[in-house]
């Protein structure tokens, strides 16, 4: 009989270290609900037993060695702490509401208020709930009010995601008018011509805008600039100007048209000059300076009998 027993005892070990239960350090859970294999190793066959709620998503909680101790008599568990500083660490991830989000779920209430569509809401302090990394937010405005003139609005937000309860706050901002406004969209310098993809139309709040800002893409596109304008700065109208055709120094084509005559010569710029515009032009035959209209690249018209502003020295 003695020649059995041990034997019979090495085949029981393994029933027994199912018995055998300890806390893990640190559990990371997904679900709303705590079970007690969460908290404990060798939970065996009570593994699934709930014992509590989780922490909220994004938080964490500490379960001490003596509430661990009441968990592990209650459930059958032959387990002790070994010293005071036994713990068990929560976790429970989650991820932020975006105020994207929020923003426009509460511009949605309140364009039943008469907020301005194209009117930037400025969101005061905002302590929004984490929600489950897997889940959508769910969200609603309710008791939504808004004061015109100041563009003061309040509401109740309510904020639910699959996995986690409703939970509500009180939220309140501002509503900030803005503008149209041409913006660079790279770094343009002196007398460059902007093309269509050198900028972009954004809308500025309207105290951050210049008066004399470009508010439509057509007042700046084929435009020459008078000032380099940094990215993303807005263009003011009075910096641009309608490209020059004619360049200071530059030789140009003068003609002189009357009835049944047309003569032409060579002539230099005295400065420059866009289509329709009047220039100096120093004619290379006579030393003469006249006043002549610009009509294309490298070309004038000289009025018949223009008189001569100056005559240049040889």
């Amino acid at each position: 009989m003695r020649a059995l027993a041990l034997p019979m005892l090495l085949l029981a070990l393994p029933a027994l270290a199912q018995d055998l239960a300890g806390p893990r350090p640190l559990v990371v859970v997904d679900q709303p609900m705590l079970r007690l294999g969460d908290v404990f190793e060798g939970a065996g066959a009570r593994a699934a037993q709930p014992v509590g709620a989780a922490p909220a998503p994004g938080r964490q909680m500490v379960i001490e060695a003596a509430q661990l101790l009441v968990l592990a008599r209650a459930n059958g568990l032959a387990w002790r702490p070994l010293s005071a500083q036994d713990r068990v660490v929560v976790e429970r991830p989650g991820k932020a509401v975006p105020r994207e989000a929020v923003a426009a779920a509460l511009r949605s209430e309140l364009l039943r208020f008469g907020l301005d569509p194209e009117a930037e809401l400025e969101l005061g302090p905002l302590a929004l709930p984490m929600i489950p990394p897997e889940a959508e937010p769910r969200l609603a405005v309710e008791a939504a009010s808004l004061d015109a003139p100041s563009g003061r609005f309040s509401g109740l937000l309510s904020i639910g995601a699959e996995g986690m309860p409703m939970q509500r706050l009180r939220i309140g901002g501002r509503a900030v008018p803005t503008l149209p406004v041409v913006v660079a969209a790279r770094r343009l310098f002196l007398g460059e011509v902007v093309a269509p993809e050198d900028v972009r139309l954004v809308r500025m709040r309207a105290e951050r805008v210049r008066p004399g800002a470009a508010d439509r893409l057509e007042q700046v596109v084929g435009q020459q600039l008078h000032r380099p304008v940094g990215a993303e700065m807005a263009l003011q109208r009075s910096d641009l100007a309608p490209p020059a055709l004619v360049e200071r120094n530059a030789l140009v084509t003068m003609l002189v048209e009357a009835p049944g005559l047309s003569l032409t010569a060579q002539g230099r710029a005295l400065g420059a000059a866009a289509r329709g515009a009047l220039v100096p032009v120093m004619n290379l035959a006579s030393r003469t300076v006249v006043e002549a209209q610009v009509t294309g690249p490298g070309r004038v018209r000289v009025a018949m009998g223009a008189a001569p502003l100056r005559r240049e020295a040889e």
